[in-house]
């Protein structure tokens, strides 16, 4: 692949000296709101705006000090781009939170007064698309799928801003996706998904995947739940097989799961040798504050954040200290 000078100028930004993306996310909208008003006891509609972007502020100006870069969302995020360290760099979400309930297929859309170059001029350094995606299922609802992500990288492509794209895989037969079931058909579509979106027609700069597997059914793991999918050797295979597909740099997300678990994942992606270029991690480092703040306030998720959080978040950077710069795979000098 080769890289325009600009897009290669953002991607600097958005990475630590080696070359690799150690990022922040906090872009969660619905879940965020949704999590807040568990730990309170209440309901989502008394979960205010302000009390969203307070906590994207705290998280942001907490955590960016140890990461390369932030994620966040223009709805609530803004105020807390404004908040980050000077050493991060600024990926903006584009697509509206959640996806379409009223059709089958998980499909997404985008937030309807946001483009492009509105991201662009908002100072960010990179969009990012969130997309579900598998490849079991209908070939027809996929299709719209693709055509979605190649109106995108034209419009990233027009004006010279790395597009991130980020993949969820999900069972179209509504089984349980933290199951085991489930955890033997992840590396199939983690890879089926490697594969399409490293297509040229996507115009992706960075692929955004999951771990192919469910460190929890891994036999042996430090999370091992004692139901196996895999053996330590089937799941460390299943990782360089991932790797060997996809033909653009990628990073991995965090998916929601315990600080152990994404540090465990970590560590036998390194184990495998896998050449990624870094992590986005969002929930894995700052999820327990949540009650903290929905309890106690700002001032004590910032303590909580300032120990548990910004120790979560040095764990993941130790983990991915053997990760490879993303010009390495990008085929460009250092």
């Amino acid at each position: 692949m080769s890289l325009a000078p600009e897009k290669v100028r953002h991607l600097k930004a958005l990475s630590n000296q080696a070359g690799v993306i150690a990022a922040a996310a906090m872009d969660q909208r619905g879940s965020l709101k949704k999590a807040i008003a568990s730990a309170k006891g209440t309901d989502s509609k008394h979960v205010t705006d302000e009390m969203l972007i307070e906590f994207k502020v705290a998280v942001t100006k907490v955590l960016t000090p140890h990461a390369s870069a932030i994620l966040l969302d223009p709805e609530w995020g803004l105020p807390a781009a404004k908040a980050r360290s000077s050493n991060a760099g600024l990926l903006l979400a584009y697509e509206l939170s959640g996806y379409d309930n009223s059709q089958p297929g998980r499909l997404p859309d985008l937030l309807p007064h946001y483009s492009v170059k509105r991201i662009v001029d908002e100072g960010a350094n990179a969009v990012k698309i969130l997309l579900y995606y598998t490849p079991f299922e209908d070939v027809k609802v996929n299709d719209i799928k693709h055509a979605f992500i190649e109106r995108i990288g034209a419009e990233c492509e027009t004006y010279q801003i790395p597009f991130f794209c980020e993949f969820v895989s999900y069972d179209p037969a509504g089984g349980d996706e933290k199951g085991v079931e489930f955890a033997k058909k992840k590396p199939e579509a983690v890879k089926g998904y490697m594969k399409e979106f490293s297509k040229p027609q996507y115009r992706i700069d960075v692929l955004k995947v999951e771990v192919p597997i469910n460190a929890n059914y891994v036999e042996g793991s430090s999370v091992y739940k004692g139901e196996k999918a895999y053996s330590r050797t089937e799941a460390l295979a299943h990782f360089r097989e991932a790797a060997e597909i996809a033909s653009k740099p990628f990073i991995y997300l965090s998916a929601g799961v315990s600080n152990a678990e994404f540090v465990e994942s970590l560590n036998m992606a390194a184990e495998a040798g896998t050449d990624y270029s870094g992590v986005l991690c969002g929930r894995a480092t700052w999820k327990d504050g949540i009650p903290v703040y929905a309890k106690q306030g700002v001032k004590a998720l910032e303590d909580w954040l300032s120990g548990e959080g910004v120790k979560n978040i040095n764990a993941v950077n130790a983990a991915i200290s053997p990760a490879k710069p993303w010009y390495k795979r990008a085929g460009i000098a250092a």
